[in-house]
């Protein structure tokens, strides 16, 4: 058996048969009211939407949704490749490109040029008159 509900204007809870009150506006709209506390509320104007208790308001707040419906969509952040300053995004994909091997060996072949230029430059300015140097005196220890 289907027992017929009305809504209450005010907190839009269900009206029992029985319980509630029907007051008809002037404009001759029938409003259905479930306690003496919605009536109260109405007859003074108050909105629905500002009394935290009712419907209104628990829906304009987000409150009491389902789960299936709370999931936000988010967008994915992607992943986007720039130049840096020395190489251009072409030059930076074919170093990606490249086996490591390769790589590594590149790598060793530039260390031992560096390597070689420190070695050179360490004789050619050994030679000179840089190995008569006067002897460092700490900061801390007072001249004469």
């Amino acid at each position: 058996m289907v027992i017929a509900t009305e809504l209450c204007a005010m907190s839009e809870y269900r009206i029992w048969p029985g319980t509630g009150k029907l007051f008809i506006r002037r404009d001759g709209k029938p409003i259905f009211l479930g306690s003496s506390k919605a009536q109260s509320l109405t007859l003074q104007r108050k909105k629905p939407a500002k009394l935290v208790w009712t419907q209104a308001w628990r829906r304009l707040h987000k409150k009491g949704l389902s789960e299936a419906n709370l999931k936000k969509r988010r967008t994915r952040t992607n992943k986007v490749q720039r130049a840096v300053v020395g190489l251009s995004l072409d030059d930076i994909k074919k170093k990606a490109a490249q086996k490591p091997e390769f790589r590594s060996a590149q790598r060793d072949a530039a260390l031992s040029e560096v390597k070689g230029r420190k070695k050179t430059k360490a004789k050619s300015s050994g030679k000179g008159a840089g190995s008569v140097r006067a002897a460092k005196i700490p900061k801390n220890v007072k001249r004469r």
